[in-house]
């Protein structure tokens, strides 16, 4: 199997089986597994099956592996007219998966 696009969080992953990727917080329990539906692009020995939007059919399975929280990023607002500043620290809520296989039945 080639590799598929799917969206998930309101972002895009281009996946391979195999793959380990992190994504924003899914509501699943870890060493559970996932199935993406929104599946944008697949390609395989057929050639490319692009949706419009999403390819009838085909779906991305997944094994959660673990909830980790990203890196911390900083932000720093300042004015200085006014001599304010303000300082914020942001870690985003991940969850990592192992892409399983790909199904593709497009129509």
């Amino acid at each position: 199997m080639g590799y598929a696009v799917f969206a998930t969080g309101g972002k895009q992953y281009r996946v391979s089986p195999g793959d380990v990727i992190e994504v924003d917080r899914l509501d699943a329990e870890a060493s559970g597994s996932m199935t993406f539906a929104d599946v944008l692009l697949v390609s395989d020995e057929d050639g490319v099956h692009v949706g419009q939007p999403t390819v009838d059919g085909a779906s991305v399975e997944a094994s959660v592996l673990e909830h980790v929280r990203g890196r911390k990023i900083r932000i720093f607002t300042y004015r200085a007219s006014k001599r304010r500043r303000r300082r914020m620290g942001h870690r985003q809520e991940l969850t990592r998966v192992r892409i399983d296989s790909i199904s593709a039945q497009p129509a």
